[in-house]
């Protein structure tokens, strides 16, 4: 199985398990570690924010219009910011990182 390391908003490393197709936000907010994917993956809210660890950032499919729209809407992002709604996890990933954004 495929793994997904969090570093969440305490500085706290997760390896999580993961689910050929779902939305990383579901994996994070199933296995709690700090998302709750208020819209449930419609690209609406932004309260799944991440940050990509940089070495992953070229690897992901690039965010769409809409994506990008409500990321700029966060008080704070980084260049590799990411909504976790938009990512569809595939065991390609396996070892992708990510670090929790700021509560929104």
């Amino acid at each position: 199985m495929a793994h997904l390391h969090i570093i969440d908003r305490q500085g706290q490393f997760h390896t999580l398990e993961t689910a050929e197709g779902w939305r990383v936000m579901e994996i994070l907010r199933d296995q709690k570690v700090g998302i709750d994917g208020l819209c449930g993956g419609a690209c609406l809210c932004a309260t799944c924010h991440v940050v990509v660890h940089p070495e992953w950032a070229g690897r992901l499919p690039e965010p769409r219009d809409d994506e990008l729209l409500k990321l700029d809407e966060l008080p704070a992002i980084e260049p590799t910011s990411r909504l976790s709604c938009q990512i569809i996890w595939s065991d390609d990933l396996d070892g992708l990182t990510l670090t929790l954004g700021d509560e929104t």
